[in-house]
């Protein structure tokens, strides 16, 4: 028999802000937390929009002086994990220790790290890069970061999948635990990669929206003028502990985790594979994965990022595996406000999926204003939903052709 595997605690820093509420109440509401780059001069690029952490203080979060030795992707993950260890009421003692793992992934890591050592090389020399560069910028250094500060001695590993990191991310936490190596896993994605050699090389790939003069309304998935995707940053981690485990310290349940699939495309360094074949394949392993009937699933948060194949081929492919009761689903965006978080983003949507379970709320798709008619499933258009959800999904698909799907359900004994 399956072990069961529930989330205790989650934490989110986005561009609509650094706290798990002030997410919250920005998505019901439909606000938008994309604008113009202030990161550095976008003059010379073709997007010169992106979805930026605004109100982050890692001060809040860590000593100053230990901010200054990691990449800002490392001190989003940290400042999440803060909140999601917080909310889960989790402690982790010396008998704890060596069960308590982390799974948490960056697409690009510290690119920025990358790029200002770089310059640092060519104008001054070897002699002054800094000693915490390297560890600074370093993928696997999110969860040794996090395990450093919570003594968590179990597994510890950093999944690189362009945008899926996060989501499988939390997926290989979730199988630790239901294969016996934890009982307790920090999870997620971050990733803090909004800089000019990040956005050109988009920009090289025609990737990204170029409506420059109405950021708030760039990120548009599902609509018939959209344009390409928006990038922005963030960080999500959620909490997953074995159900007996959590019952016994009394911990508080938000959701539990049914079901995890994972696919390949197997066909385009960038395009997803026609009809959404590989991403079908994915839902559907979660589905099989988490054993309940597909009518259970009421809310899809979909991959939805605003670029014209993956919002067509994600259609298919979900109604493909729900067949007539996708028409029952509602599907929406996160990414319609917060941009695309790239290696963190399916993190940060799982933690929005389980709290939607949580709290019987469905956030808008917005910006969704004509509908594209190839694109015929309920995104909940432009205004949250009131519901009563059973399961979920998330989606989340990346360059590659690698294909994430994680299954939730409301808890219940």
């Amino acid at each position: 028999m399956k072990r069961r595997v529930v989330v205790t605690g989650v934490g989110l820093v986005t561009p609509l802000g650094t706290g798990v509420e002030k997410n919250w109440q920005a998505l019901i509401n439909g606000q938008c937390g994309i604008g113009p780059i202030t990161k550095f001069d976008a003059e010379n690029l073709a997007t010169k929009i992106a979805g930026e952490v605004l109100d982050f203080d890692p001060t809040d979060f860590m000593a100053a002086k230990d901010a200054k030795r990691v990449g800002t992707f490392i001190q989003y993950c940290l400042a999440a994990a803060d909140m999601a260890m917080e909310m889960a009421g989790l402690t982790i003692d010396e008998a704890l220790s060596t069960r308590t793992g982390v799974s948490v992934g960056s697409g690009l890591g510290g690119l920025e790290l990358l790029e200002r050592n770089h310059d640092i090389l060519k104008k001054s020399g070897p002699r002054r890069i800094s000693p915490f560069f390297i560890p600074g910028m370093i993928s696997n250094l999110a969860p040794g970061n996090i395990s450093m500060r919570y003594n968590a001695k179990g597994p510890n590993l950093s999944v690189v999948t362009a945008c899926a990191t996060g989501s499988h991310s939390v997926g290989e936490g979730f199988k630790i635990i239901q294969r016996h190596d934890a009982e307790v896993m920090i999870t997620g994605g971050t990733e803090s990669a909004v800089t000019a050699l990040s956005v050109a090389g988009f920009n090289a790939m025609k990737a990204l929206s170029t409506r420059n003069d109405q950021p708030e309304k760039a990120s548009r998935p599902f609509d018939a003028d959209r344009d390409g995707f928006v990038m922005a940053e963030g960080a999500g981690i959620l909490i997953l502990e074995e159900l007996e485990f959590a019952r016994r310290r009394g911990a508080p349940i938000l959701a539990e985790m049914i079901g995890y699939g994972a696919s390949a495309d197997a066909f385009h360094v960038a395009a997803p594979a026609p009809e959404g074949e590989g991403a079908a394949r994915a839902i559907q392993a979660a589905i099989d994965d988490a054993g309940l009937p597909k009518e259970a699933y009421g809310y899809v948060n979909a991959h939805g990022t605003s670029t014209y194949f993956n919002d067509l081929y994600e259609t298919r492919a979900i109604r493909k595996v729900f067949a007539d009761h996708a028409d029952k689903l509602l599907v929406s965006s996160s990414k319609s406000m917060t941009g695309h978080m790239l290696g963190g983003t399916g993190a940060v949507e799982a933690a929005i999926t389980v709290l939607s379970l949580n709290r019987g709320m469905v956030h808008p798709t917005i910006n969704l204003e004509n509908q594209d008619e190839l694109c015929d499933l309920n995104y909940v258009p432009n205004q949250a939903v009131k519901v009563s959800l059973e399961a979920a999904i998330s989606n989340s698909f990346g360059f590659g052709g690698t294909n994430a799907c994680l299954a939730f359900s409301r808890y219940q004994d």
